[in-house]
């Protein structure tokens, strides 16, 4: 677990807001967001308050972070940023790779990063062309030279950060191993194209999900409701422990089932929730699941 999902964690544990940690360690709340979506981190004062603040040792707060930092950096690499001026809707196309991270920040760009360890000729390789159409921003990497979508998603990383304050509606196509998508206050997020793993966390609009691929979704926060639109699949969908959703399977042949540290159980979904997991399509089926430990784990 990184710095930030610690503090994130720890925070919520606590009860606590953002605004309210900022007062107490005495930073404003946009140093906090930063921490919290690894845009940024502490310095060793922040890092010694926090400490005092929590009762957890600075060992265990950073224990991890050397070792996700080294993760994180990466021999090559191609960054395109724009600037946004007013709340836009993005439409992102982009294309295969191995691993997407979509979060939300609080500045007033649009960041891309494509990232590799293996493909020298990145830069070359790939062009981003952003498009700013009235209230619409398009993205779009492009793939020249000969360069393959199969290369793509054995070697390249996408890192897309969006300015909260300028969120409205999110489309975004790709195909990629693992997707992530963190701290994205928005209407609502259409996904689609191929995935095995999706992470959700602090996303608050609909989330709807077209991907006629075997799926796990982890759900560290069940923000708003989600859609799940396949065909001839088997995908798992895991909530928080309590959390109150409806469930609904429409189409021909869908079902879904639960199941709770591994062990069938009986439904324990809420019919009159405002929150609701959707199964469309055909011939498909959904686990909802509970479990602590993998909530942790991811």
């Amino acid at each position: 677990m990184t710095f930030a999902e610690k503090l994130r964690t720890i925070r919520k544990q606590a009860e606590m807001s953002q605004e309210k940690l900022a007062e107490k360690i005495g930073v404003s709340r946009q140093a906090i967001t930063k921490w919290e979506t690894d845009t940024g981190i502490p310095d060793v004062e922040n890092i010694m308050a926090i400490s005092a603040l929590f009762h957890i040792s600075m060992d265990e707060l950073l224990s991890d972070e050397k070792s996700m930092k080294e993760q994180r950096e990466y021999l090559y690499e191609s960054v395109t940023e724009y600037d946004i001026d007013r709340p836009k809707c993005y439409d992102m196309k982009l294309g295969g790779a191995s691993t997407l991270l979509l979060s939300g920040y609080d500045g007033e760009k649009i960041r891309v990063r494509l990232a590799s360890n293996t493909l020298v000729t990145l830069q070359k390789d790939f062009k981003l062309k952003i498009d700013d159409v009235k209230n619409r921003i398009d993205v779009d990497v492009g793939r020249r030279n000969g360069m393959t979508e199969a290369v793509a998603k054995e070697a390249v990383t996408i890192f897309v950060q969006l300015p909260v304050q300028y969120i409205k509606k999110i489309e975004l196509a790709v195909h990629a191993e693992k997707i992530e998508m963190r701290s994205l206050p928005c209407e609502s997020i259409e996904l689609e194209g191929k995935m095995s793993s999706l992470i959700l966390e602090e996303v608050s609009g609909m989330v709807e999900i077209n991907c006629s691929q075997d799926m796990n979704i982890l759900c560290r926060s069940l923000g708003s409701s989600v859609e799940i639109n396949q065909i001839s699949a088997t995908s798992r969908i895991c909530v928080p422990e309590g959390t109150a959703f409806a469930a609904i399977a429409k189409g021909i042949g869908t079902s879904i089932s639960y199941e709770r540290d591994g062990k069938k159980t009986e439904a324990f979904c809420t019919p009159d929730a405002d929150h609701v997991i959707e199964l469309n399509g055909m011939k498909s089926e959904l686990v909802i699941y509970t479990s602590s430990a993998e909530v942790k784990k991811s």
